[in-house]
Formats: structure tokens, sequence, C-alpha cells
């Protein structure tokens, strides 16, 4: 793989065999050096330990990064192993074996995450000798590694009974897949930034006038932050709980180029006035779509209907949770490592800044540290103006022969069929974008989130730029992904370039209730930062006002 500090221009070339695809949904820029190693490892791994457990007929899914864009291709199941597949196939139904997965998720996966996620945060870097910082550098990038792998080993658990929903609710009715995902809404706390932690901090807050006029008050961001946290209350406590829960997710993305949340305390800060005082979510309004919904479907599937509907909510919050609860943590952990690893290397003149070391791979990381022969800080910042320049839009959309066509699945047995569909139908919801071409001034997209709003476009390119989000603003962005839904109080609509109906973008615009359109295509290039916008999130148009 050529050096993105060595490019003047970019050639695409296929990275093997067969047919890339470029995922502009999940890596929507170029990622860092460390990234473009250490992830299609662990995403082979836990595509393809998912793929095996539902027996598919797929073996995972294989990434590859070219010029630091994103690849995926999937992999055919070897022949030898189709006849047990399909018996394992038969099971995932009659056994629901999502509910297994579900259950150890529960019980055991995310505690043991959160578990090492505490234990790596509870040390300071900038502390340890540099044999024992080599030593945590390590166990961050290794840590980081199973998590990747286990957000994807969860993959299947969280699309299968949605997608298996989509498929048969939309052959017996004509709602349409955004009216269907709809009924979603209130079955993934962690999607709307729920958490135990959360609820405290509201309850605290709530019953102390005092934390309450210190959370309003102007005075800088970081340090308001820090004058709560220091409150011998139980808003101070319940505030510091939450810290650390929240604290060192990346706010976007996945790759350790993105900041964390308190690297955005001005953010941060004006996302937890409005989380505080938020109403509490019911479900009247869910309830009564559901209930419509139902009618809608013929009398002889209906009980089948509730069946699947409540299979589909009871997973659904894992399509959030295995990415916020595993990667999104530990890579934020990885950053503050690699940080601290920067500042080590700086001082000792090594690198100029210490931000250049994380585009560094690991080896050079390390090189750097130890005094061995390193990028220099030239290249390094090369590097980083490569992952700026570029946007998902300046890669080719396919490397490679084209896509073969779907599989005939009629030959296959009934529960391979089903279960195939099932995936296929919920993996073209989260990458699927709008075909229908754009106008001057009206955007078509795909229709996320119910709700017409009115406000000014704020375009991001990144986290970085969040600290310019005014409340009410609508975001219009790439893609977003879960660990976005900490700071989506803030907006009053959200417009992505790419993603379906169930891309992060459009889950969490849901859970919050804010009117979004996703998959428009180009709404980055067409709206001005600063244009006045109306978003209908029942059409999926977004009109360019003014």
């Amino acid at each position: 793989m050529p050096s993105p500090d060595t490019l003047t221009t970019l050639n695409f070339e296929s990275p093997g065999p067969g047919s890339w695809t470029q995922d502009p949904v999940h890596f929507p820029r170029p990622m860092t050096l460390y990234f473009q190693e250490s992830h299609p490892p662990a995403f082979k791994k836990g595509t393809r330990d998912f793929a095996r457990f539902y027996g598919m007929l797929i073996d995972g899914i294989h990434v590859s990064y070219v010029n630091g864009f994103g690849y995926n291709q999937v992999v055919p199941a070897p022949d030898s192993e189709l006849p047990a597949r399909a018996q394992r196939a038969e099971q995932v139904f009659a056994q629901k074996l999502w509910r297994e997965q579900l259950r150890e998720w529960d019980e055991k996966r995310k505690p043991a995450a959160i578990a090492m996620h505490r234990e790596l945060q509870s040390i300071n870097p900038d502390t340890l000798s540099d044999t024992a910082f080599l030593a945590y550098l390590t166990r961050c990038r290794d840590h980081h590694a199973a998590m990747m792998a286990q957000h994807m080993e969860f993959t299947a658990g969280a699309i299968i009974p949605t997608g298996d929903f989509l498929v048969h609710v939309t052959e017996w009715t004509n709602l349409s897949p955004s009216d269907l995902l709809g009924l979603m809404r209130g079955s993934a706390e962690v999607s709307s930034g729920g958490s135990d932690e959360m609820a405290r901090l509201r309850q605290a807050f709530a019953e102390d006038v005092n934390a309450r006029a210190l959370l309003a008050s102007d005075g800088e961001p970081d340090q308001v932050l820090a004058d709560l946290r220091g409150l011998k209350t139980e808003a101070g406590s319940a505030l510091s709980d939450y810290l650390d829960l929240v604290g060192n997710r990346l706010v976007d993305g996945f790759d350790i180029a993105e900041p964390s949340v308190l690297e955005l305390p001005d953010a941060l800060l004006r996302s937890i006035r409005l989380a505080v005082v938020a109403e509490a979510y019911t479900s009247d309004a869910v309830q009564a779509s559901i209930a419509d919904a139902r009618a809608h479907v013929p009398a002889a599937h209906q009980a089948q209907f509730d069946e699947l509907l409540g299979e589909a909510r009871l997973t659904y919050r894992l399509r959030d949770e295995r990415g916020v609860y595993s990667d999104i943590w530990a890579a934020g952990l990885m950053r503050r490592a690699v940080l601290s690893a920067g500042r080590r290397a700086a001082s000792q003149g090594r690198i100029t800044r210490p931000p250049q070391m994380l585009d560094a791979s690991f080896d050079e990381m390390c090189a750097l540290l130890t005094g061995a022969r390193g990028p220099s800080a030239d290249e390094l910042d090369r590097r980083a103006n490569h992952r700026a320049r570029y946007t998902a839009k300046d890669a080719a959309p396919l490397l490679g022969p084209p896509v073969p066509p779907p599989s005939d699945l009629s030959g296959e047995t009934a529960a391979t069929g089903r279960l195939m569909r099932a995936t296929f139908t919920a993996l073209g919801h989260l990458f699927m974008s709008s075909t229908v071409e754009n106008e001057e001034k009206i955007l078509y997209g795909l229709g996320a989130s119910k709700g017409v709003y009115e406000g000014i476009a704020r375009r991001v390119s990144g986290p970085a730029q969040f600290d310019l989000i005014k409340q009410g603003d609508v975001l219009v962005t790439e893609s977003t992904t879960e660990a976005f839904n900490i700071l989506l109080p803030l907006l009053g609509g959200i417009v992505t370039d790419n993603g379906g109906l169930l891309s992060h973008a459009a889950i969490v615009s849901r859970e919050y209730g804010v009117p979004g359109v996703v998959g428009t295509s180009d709404a980055t290039q067409r709206i001005a930062n600063g244009t006045r916008v109306r978003v209908d999130g029942g059409a999926g148009e977004v009109t360019i006002l003014e």
C-alpha cells in the first residue's frame, strides 16, 4: 500500500481479485495508517464469526484500504461448509439464535468491555515510565483491535430480526420501510444518549438549584465542567460518573483521528444543558403507530406481525450498543494514549506537535518513542493534509469488475433463503442512498425521521467543527456514526450525503425525534454553510430556502 504522504494524484488500483465496493457511510474520509493496518484483520474476524454463527452463505466481509478509503468485499462460504450452514440456518428462526447473542452481550461481553475500558481509563499515561508507557500503548492497541472485532461479531444479531420484519411486512402491506422502521423508536435507549448515568444526572440536577445555576453560567466550558465535577453533592458525583462513561468516547467516526467528547467541552456542555431538561420519552405515539401499522396487516398475519416486531425491537439496540460500548470507547482510549505518546516524542524534538503522532503507524509510534528511525514531522503533516483534503467523493465507488448480481435464493432451503433475504434487506437499508436526481433547490433523500423543520444549515466536515453548531442548526454532513448521539440534542434537523434508513444518522434522528433526511448524495456540495433550509423527514426532501 503506498503511503499517503507520497501521493500527488489519487490512483485507485484494486487491492486484490474480485469486486471491491467503497464504503462512504462508515469511512467518509481517508483513515489514518494506524487504522488501515489494525482494522482489516479485526473486521474480517468479526464478520466471519457472525456469518458462521448464523449459518450464512457468506464467510464474512473483507475490507481493504486504497488511498485511505475503505473498500469491502463479500466472501462466499466454502462449498464444503454449505450443508452444515443450511442446518445452522434452520436453527436461527426456530430457536431465535439472536436471543442467545443478546444474552451473551448483556451478561458477558458488554460488562467485560466496559470493565476493561475503565481499567485502561483509570491509568494516566503521562505519568508512566517510558517502558511502562510502551506496554500501555500496546495494551490499548490490542484492546482496540479486540473491540473492533466484537463490534462486527454482533452485527447480525442486530440486523437479522429487523431485516426479517421488513421483508415480511412489506410483502403484506403497502407500508414503506421508513414507516416500519419508525416503529422501532424507543427500543434503543443508547441511540438517544440514554444510560443509567444520564438518568441519574437528570434527577440530580432536577433537585439541585445551585448545580443548575452553575450549569447555565457563562464561564469557559472546560472550567464550568470542572467546577461541576468538583461539587460535593449528588449533582457533582452524577456528572463525574457521566463524564467517566462518555468522556473518552469518540464524538464521531471510528478512527483515532477523531476527537473525543472531552476534547469538545463547549459542545459537550451545551448538550448536557439540553439533556438534563429534556422531556421524558413517551411511547404513546409509537404505540399508536404500531396499532395503525398492524391494522394494515391481513388478519391471518397479525400474530406473526406482533412476533416479528417484538424480536426486531428486542435486538434493535444492538445496532448502536455494539459500537458505543466496544470500539468507539476503545478508539478514544487509544487516541488518548497516542496523544500522550506525541507529547513524549515532541518533548524529545522527534516531532513538533503531539497530534502529529496520530498519523504514524503503530510501529512508527514505537520508533518515535524509542528514538529509532521514524517518519519526520513533515511526513506526518503530509499524511494529515491528505486526510483533510479528500472525501469519499474523490474515491472510485468500485474497484475491480462489476459486482455480480445477488445470488438466486430460490434453490436454497426455506430457512437459508429467509436468513439471507433478511440480511441483505437490512444491509441494503444501511448503505443504500437515494437514487432520485436532485433539483436546483430541492434535494431528494430518504426520509429517516418524520417531521418538518426550518433552520440554518451548518456544514460540518468532521467532529472538530462541532463547536460551530448552534442550538437548532441543521447538520449537513457526509455521514455520522452512533457516537454522534451525545451531541444530537443540539440539532433541529440532520441531512447526510450517504447512508440509508438503517444508517446510524437515521437511527439516532428517529430516536431523538429530530427530522432527518439521509442519502441525498451531494447535500454537502449543494448546501452552503449558513443557508436556510427546510428538512421534511416524511417526504425525504431538503429545500434550500435562501
